[in-house]
């Protein structure tokens, strides 16, 4: 007899990302969604506290978002990007060239944050190509990163439970350590020793998400770009967790007075409604590439880059975004979260929280007991209690973080809080 629920016939056909099946629970099908909500099959209700995989800053389903999205379907849903263009292409890069902080000029389309970190690095390597010096070969980045799932993106991320299985198949990368009060010297030291073969240093400003939502300080960061800078290497910002407010500014590097060459953009681009990647880079980067030999072309591309629906959506995530309110939201939840952290989250199991650090709309902390990596069944155990009480969290491990969406209601957020801190005694029992 064939299958019946949703969820069976899932089980017959889908593989799902970062799951082991072999342990998995049955997927919850989800119906629909609506601002901070998700819905089920059987009518319950879940906060997405972590806006579904960080990309939904605006809440799910938002009605202005839907129909630019139905506008532009009914005018044109794709067109190859080589020899033509579309408005809604030209106008999100100029509308994105306005707000990036930096000197940018251009704007390459791609699908998604994997594929915006490889057009980064395909553009910083070729770039020393094109201008006569395959010398510079290396990529500087940090241990713990997490730049994507394709190959270069794993390559310049952090060695670990997600890549061991590929680590004879990536290259090689110079690994440092993110600065603070303490290494500043011997980061500078190490890239003054290295700098004349670093083509490009890739770094995610102020937060390392996936690595365990790792936050560090400006400062430093800007100490250690000063420094690059002084070596001629070319910096690549990846923000594409930390962008479109996320750490409390419209981008992460704004934070930062020394800016990037290159930029990558995604997950909240289009307020989470379509795939799309986005990397921005400096006049002298493109300039590299304008020659009348054919061969210092940029051979990278998409089937679907730039597409019109997708940029579409990308320009009412915009609209969004800029408004007052917005801006408000982002700056009620920052605060909301910093006196969370201090007047109750200090307070409540203190010797169970670990490093409980905040930045922007994303809080985070660690609990004691638990494997400190990504596959603790306590992240499993967590999951399933929050579920129960009509939250989901997605934990790392044993961090526990949310970062939710920005209209997320003061009720909702309490009730965030308040499973937050119930959780001490919850795994007081394990």
């Amino acid at each position: 007899m064939p299958p019946s629920s949703l969820s069976d016939r899932d089980r017959q056909v889908i593989w799902h990302p970062y799951t082991q099946h072999q342990q998995a629970d049955p997927p919850v099908p989800v119906v629909r969604g609506e601002a901070a909500l998700l819905f089920d099959d059987a009518g319950n209700s879940y906060i997405d506290a972590i806006s579904s995989w960080w990309v939904n800053i605006h809440g799910h389903a938002h009605p202005y978002i839907a129909e630019k999205i139905h506008v532009q379907a009914r005018q044109l849903e794709h067109v190859i990007f080589t020899g033509f263009t579309h408005e809604p292409a030209v106008q999100l890069a100029e509308r994105l060239l306005a707000i990036l902080p930096g000197d940018f000029e251009k704007i390459f389309y791609s699908d998604n944050g994997s594929t915006a970190v490889e057009v980064a690095l395909k553009m910083a390597i070729q770039y020393w190509k094109n201008k006569d010096q395959p010398g510079r070969n290396k990529i500087l980045a940090f241990r713990h990163a997490y730049h994507g799932d394709t190959f270069g993106a794993m390559s310049v991320s952090g060695r670990g439970l997600f890549t061991e299985a590929f680590q004879d198949y990536l290259f090689d990368v110079l690994f440092i350590d993110t600065p603070d009060e303490n290494n500043a010297a011997e980061l500078k030291s190490f890239v003054n020793s290295h700098g004349n073969e670093i083509a490009c240093f890739i770094y995610e400003p102020l937060l390392q998400a996936a690595g365990g939502m790792r936050m560090y300080q400006a400062a430093g960061l800007d100490g250690l770009l000063k420094t690059v800078r002084e070596n001629h290497i070319l910096c690549i910002a990846d923000e594409v967790l930390t962008g479109f407010g996320r750490t409390g500014t419209l981008f992460a590097s704004e934070s930062v007075p020394t800016k990037a060459d290159i930029l990558c953009m995604s997950k909240g681009i289009t307020g989470g409604t379509m795939a799309l990647g986005a990397t921005a880079c400096t006049r002298e980067i493109f300039d590299a590439f304008l020659s009348d030999d054919r061969r210092r072309t940029f051979f990278h591309g998409h089937s679907y880059t730039a597409n019109p629906i997708a940029c579409a959506a990308g320009l009412a995530s915009l609209d969004l975004l800029q408004k007052k309110t917005c801006i408000e939201q982002i700056q009620a939840i920052t605060k909301k979260n910093k006196n969370f952290l201090n007047d109750r989250l200090l307070h409540a199991g203190a010797e169970m929280v670990l490093n409980p650090r905040t930045v922007g709309t994303i809080l985070a902390f660690e609990l004691t007991n638990g494997q400190h990596d990504y596959i603790s069944r306590i992240g499993g155990f967590i999951r399933q209690k929050a579920m129960q009480e009509g939250i989901y969290l997605r934990p790392l491990g044993n961090t526990i973080y949310i970062m939710p969406p920005y209209c997320i209601t003061e009720e909702q957020l309490e009730k965030v809080y308040r499973f937050l801190l119930s959780l001490p005694a919850l795994i007081g029992n394990l």
